[in-house]
């Protein structure tokens, strides 16, 4: 009989597509195991419109994740991100009393001071992430493990959603029998499975771009300087084509999977794209230099939105690592162009990284958040299992 392995599974809920990845964690590596995809239903701008609907694409996946391990998938770690997500600086502060050495345990202990910080009534906690420590007013510490003082000070980004949002998320993947392990910033999970430390240290962001969604998240070293759900999504793009050209939503999402790009300079020739009539009216022409213009203003109005997170939220931090693009929306001819022209920084797509036997087809910045949940998850079940694995002041510091 075939020795049962214990999976980790990731799950990306997504307002266009469901995607699942279960992976198993062996001597420490974690190795790809199945992945599935689904439609998703029961979305309504972003939001959940139906349980039932987003229940029934959650179980799809995981059926299907199923029979391909041959045993049941029980257990995620769930996505969480959109506009509803937001940021605040937590302080904690832990006072020894007599003079000695600070212990891993007592940063953990002025952590969870930090993560008592009071939130709004319909804001839930999300994740708690160390980001230095200052000990008897001295300049801030990443790491004060046996340094001598009286009085521990501890700053940590807290990462909130909204309650009501959160919990129709986790209740529609409970209704399709599945556990919720935890529920994760997406943007930070995405940034978990496709930027090393390294280039965390030489500062970082990270963009998200779903179709309803996108989410941000900024890096200096192992310190998140920022982190939140953005207005501007994939959707934007496809309804100002639908507005300035005059044609029908699906027509505007065809043009812009077809002969949309980002950046003018990488657009080619200025051909000229012809339309079919619609409806009994005439067809039309468009050409289509003014088709990526319209959609170069919106890639420059979310790159911008991005500039300004880090001149005003994150110490005016210099990307030397430049920006990561994920999602869907990642994969927009001259996104990376506009990126770098508008940004003034590299930029590159965001692929998963650290997966034993990942699969070539799976090499696609849509893949990458689903990745890092189930990397996360794998580094939980580690964790449980007593075999070291990082705590809470580390479980995203290393892969």
């Amino acid at each position: 009989m075939a020795k049962r392995v214990e999976l980790a599974a990731g799950l990306d809920l997504g307002s266009n597509w469901t995607r699942l990845v279960v992976v198993s964690l062996e001597n420490g590596l974690v190795r790809y195991v199945a992945h599935a995809a689904a439609l998703s239903r029961g979305w309504h701008r972003g939001q959940i419109a139906d349980q039932n609907a987003v229940a029934s694409s959650v179980r799809q996946v995981a059926e299907a994740c199923s029979r391909r391990t041959g045993q049941p998938v029980v257990s995620a770690v769930v996505g969480a991100g959109g506009p509803g997500v937001r940021c605040r600086q937590g302080r904690g502060v832990y006072e020894f009393g007599p003079r000695r050495r600070v212990q891993a345990e007592d940063l953990a202990q002025a952590l969870k001071f930090a993560a008592k910080t009071p939130l709004e009534q319909d804001r839930l906690l999300l994740q708690v992430l160390p980001q230095d420590f200052t000990l008897d007013g001295r300049p801030p510490m990443p790491h004060p493990i046996n340094v001598e003082c009286e009085r521990l000070e501890a700053h940590a980004l807290l990462i909130t959603a909204s309650r009501q949002e959160h919990q129709a998320l986790v209740s529609a993947v409970q209704q399709a029998d599945l556990q919720v392990e935890e529920t994760v910033f997406e943007a930070m999970a995405a940034a978990y499975a496709s930027i090393l430390p390294e280039e965390r240290a030489g500062g970082v962001a990270l963009l998200d771009i779903g179709a309803h969604a996108s989410n941000t998240v900024i890096y200096d070293g192992d310190s998140m300087l920022f982190a939140a759900g953005l207005p501007v999504s994939g959707d934007h793009f496809t309804h100002d084509i639908f507005v300035v050209h005059g044609v029908s939503y699906e027509e505007a999402e065809r043009l812009k999977l077809g002969y949309g790009c980002a950046h003018a300079s990488a657009s080619g020739d200025n051909i000229v794209i012809g339309l079919p009539g619609e409806g009994g009216r005439t067809g039309k022409e468009i050409s289509r230099r003014s088709l990526v213009e319209t959609l170069e203003a919106r890639a420059d109005q979310l790159f911008e939105i991005i500039e300004k997170c880090r001149r005003q939220h994150a110490r005016d931090l210099s990307l030397g690592e430049g920006l990561v693009l994920c999602g869907g929306g990642a994969l927009l001819d001259g996104m990376v162009q506009e990126a770098e022209r508008i940004l003034g920084c590299p930029a590159r797509l965001g692929l998963a990284q650290g997966i034993l036997d990942w699969p070539e087809e799976l090499c696609s910045p849509v893949w990458t958040t689903a990745a890092g949940l189930a990397m996360y998850s794998a580094r939980l079940q580690y964790r449980r299992d007593g075999s070291g694995g990082p705590g809470l002041l580390g479980l995203f510091r290393g892969k």
